[in-house]
């Protein structure tokens, strides 16, 4: 069997892959995509033997991948790897699509091989309109207006367009306000990515930033790249090299 992967996070790629080949070390793994750009360019292009599964991370740096695949005229089982909560996958149920909730172990990996097995042996086909409905159900989830903080005895909305920044900070997810106040979150980062939408990037696993703080960027060590934004912050802010691509269409305004 040979898989492709769509995944923009390497060290989250890397995992999975391990993780494949463990359950089956008979497994191929074509190739490893990190956009939607290059997923639909790779697709497109022709000149690629299809992979008989694909496992896709759904929010990528440049778009949800549900953008690939309702264009996509071949019929490749995919298996979604996401960290959406049970109210957005009700999509997924309703329109037979297997998902897989991050973070993955052997055995749910084990378990989606299992079920891609049993379809394929029932010659199941998931349709591509399909997934349009699953891209139009996900885009159309009412986005949450504030992020909730627990700061002493009280439980405080910040709204999502006063955040400056997300990070982590030895393990404990927090939140940078415009107006400089760092609070404490009871979330993890791959759960507020979902929030915050499209003016904020996740530019490395443990920093999200809002558009409107990033003064400018200069190279860095080993073809990254350096942030310099307009709040003070505990660290520097670095774009790993996988990520740099879309982060730099996503900084000119870009889709």
């Amino acid at each position: 069997m040979e898989i492709i992967i769509i995944e923009d996070e390497q060290l989250t790629s890397n995992d999975l892959i391990q993780t494949i080949i463990r359950v089956d070390p008979q497994i191929s793994i074509q190739t490893v995509l990190r956009s939607v750009r290059e997923a639909k360019e790779y697709f497109n292009s022709g000149s690629h033997k299809l992979p008989d599964l694909i496992f896709s991370d759904i929010k990528l740096g440049d778009g949800l991948s549900f953008e690939i695949f309702r264009d996509f005229t071949k019929r490749v089982p995919v298996i979604f790897c996401t960290a959406f909560d049970e109210f957005a996958l009700n999509a997924f149920k309703a329109n037979g699509i297997d998902y897989l909730l991050k973070p993955f172990s052997t055995a749910t990996i084990k378990n989606s091989l299992e079920k891609y097995r049993e379809m394929n042996t029932s010659k199941t086909v998931i349709q591509n309109d399909s997934y349009e409905k699953i891209f139009m159900a996900m885009s159309e989830l009412k986005k949450p207006v504030a992020i909730l903080v627990y700061h002493k005895d009280k439980v405080i909305p910040i709204r999502i367009d006063t955040i400056a920044a997300l990070y982590l900070d030895r393990d404990q997810s927090k939140l940078l306000t415009l107006n400089g106040q760092v609070y404490s979150v009871d979330k993890s980062l791959d759960d507020m990515e979902v929030m915050v939408g499209k003016q904020f990037f996740r530019v490395n696993r443990q920093v999200i930033l809002n558009h409107s703080i990033i003064i400018d960027v200069s190279y860095y060590f080993s073809r990254k790249l350096k942030i310099n934004i307009s709040l003070p912050f505990e660290f520097p802010i670095t774009v790993s090299k996988e990520r740099k691509p879309s982060f730099l269409q996503w900084l000119s305004g870009q889709e």
